[in-house]
């Protein structure tokens, strides 16, 4: 998803931990719904009558339809251009693929961002694309057969394009696969790349290494943000959800905003009172804590409005799951950072809603991908990975969760993390991108680990001059670095 391009797709540590449910307590409940383990007795001396056999679950995404657009990218100078459509998961996909004349062998999967609900699937083009010909690589890229948050299928179309190769473009198969990809093609490439996913794609390729960039990093926190987050601002503004979901929602916003904000006509929101300033410090809470550029990200009306507009959504994630994904229960939402909760923060909690996701919504299924695919940390290759610390539409909270999954499974040495100082999602420039990828096939290919930005430390993130070191361009709004900020080597 490009910056301010495709807005959310429309969506568990709390606000300062995973979840109300750990991922142990999901899978084990999870797994007491699937499996039943209360046995039937017809009478006394009757045998043991096994349960029913749960029925697969059902879901809207499923009976929805696409129709595969060709692409019509104009060939660059000097390389081969394919392009097309397959067979998908969900049925026809458009692709693209580019092989330089002077090819190295390697092949990089691109995966787009969110595309929407609509019913054409367009390829979208990678951002350095001239930039990876122009070095020696070919490129790869789907439309995937779905639109929605479907990142199922774009784990699986990405790698049946890749394995596609050979008989598409006629060229030899290629001698390493890389993937990169943005926002929820972050999450497509990070996904890709985790055992779980190794263990159970129907199409399974083996990656060197991955870049996603303002990535889903934690498929659980994204879906938990957004519902904190439009629960909180109807909270605060007067308006208060009384059952879930909040049905009326959208029908509310506009007494939702003008009770927490100045002008909202303009590109830039002020909050116009107490309420607002709250709403804006618990959202800064509940994405990664005090840091550069967030109070101008907070502001950006396309961001908002990307938020906001999944308000009073169903926690199915519009259908790609069968029952609800998403629940508050325990989180304590706070907008000061003393040691306890204030006399009015107490009262807030006690009185916003309180849900409970389904523990069996992203269910394990056997010989398939999840519907949502996890992303846990267990990688075995090198991962790069970029965010900006003002975006408001995935928080670069992802971030932190993602390096907390990572070091949990003790691959923390496979791990860099950077921070660029911009407001917008996927608001890169190619200076950014070029050097993070440089530096990522310099480490695959058996050179040093590079280094990257500690995303954990509460008083690093604060400095005012944090992300300054692999920030290349000043955005407008944005202060100035004061500190030296040398190119990788």
């Amino acid at each position: 998803m490009t910056a301010h391009q495709n807005a959310h797709e429309n969506a568990h540590e709390n606000a300062q931990t995973r979840s109300s449910f750990s991922r142990a307590q999901t899978l084990r409940k999870a797994s007491l719904l699937l499996t039943g383990l209360t046995l039937t007795l017809a009478s006394c001396g009757s045998p043991i009558v096994d349960p029913p056999t749960p029925q697969p679950q059902t879901r809207e995404q499923d009976t929805r339809t696409f129709t595969a657009v060709t692409p019509a990218f104009k060939p660059i100078a000097g390389a081969q251009l394919y392009q097309g459509t397959y067979d998908g998961l969900q049925g026809k996909a458009g692709y693209a693929l580019e092989v330089p004349a002077k090819w190295n062998g390697q092949l990089i999967m691109y995966t787009h961002g969110y595309a929407g609900t609509g019913d054409k699937l367009n390829v979208q083009e990678p951002p350095l694309r001239a930039y990876w010909l122009s070095l020696g690589y070919a490129w790869g890229a789907s439309s995937y057969s779905s639109n929605y948050y479907d990142v199922q299928s774009g784990v699986e179309d990405t790698n049946a394009l890749a394995l596609k190769f050979q008989t598409l473009t006629g060229q030899a198969k290629p001698g390493k696969y890389l993937i990169m990809g943005v926002s929820m093609g972050g999450h497509v490439a990070s996904a890709s790349v985790e055992k779980e996913t190794l263990d159970t794609a129907k199409n399974k390729v083996t990656y060197a290494a991955a870049m996603p960039v303002c990535g889903v990093l934690d498929e659980e926190y994204e879906f938990q943000w957004v519902g904190d987050y439009t629960l909180a601002a109807a909270q605060l503004a007067g308006y208060g959800a009384q059952q879930y979901p909040q049905s009326d929602f959208q029908k509310l916003l506009p007494d939702i905003l003008s009770a927490l904000f100045t002008d909202t006509s303009g590109p830039l929101w002020q909050v116009n009172n107490a309420q607002g300033t709250k709403l804006r410090e618990l959202a800064k809470q509940l994405t990664g804590g005090e840091r550069p550029v967030f109070n101008l990200g907070f502001s950006s009306a396309g961001l908002q409005g990307a938020v906001l507009g999944t308000g009073g959504s169903d926690g199915t994630l519009t259908g790609i799951l069968a029952k609800n994904f998403y629940g508050n229960i325990g989180i304590d939402y706070r907008w000061t950072t003393g040691p306890t909760e204030t006399v009015a923060e107490k009262a807030f909690n006690d009185a916003i809603l309180r849900v409970k996701a389904d523990p069996d919504a992203n269910p394990a299924r056997p010989g398939a991908l999840r519907w949502l695919p996890r992303v846990n940390g267990e990688i075995n290759v090198p991962v790069l990975t970029m965010h900006t610390t003002g975006d408001f539409y995935v928080p670069f909270k992802h971030e932190q969760l993602y390096n907390k999954a990572v070091a949990a499974n003790g691959k923390s040495n496979l791990l860099v993390q950077r921070a660029i100082r911009a407001a917008g999602h996927c608001e890169f420039v190619g200076a950014e991108l070029a050097e993070g990828f440089n530096d990522l096939v310099k480490w695959e290919a058996g050179g040093a680990k590079p280094a990257g930005d500690d995303v954990t430390t509460p008083a690093v993130l604060a400095d005012p001059n944090y992300g300054c070191k692999y920030t290349r361009e000043t955005r407008t709004g944005v202060a100035a670095c004061t500190v030296a900020t040398p190119l990788s080597n």
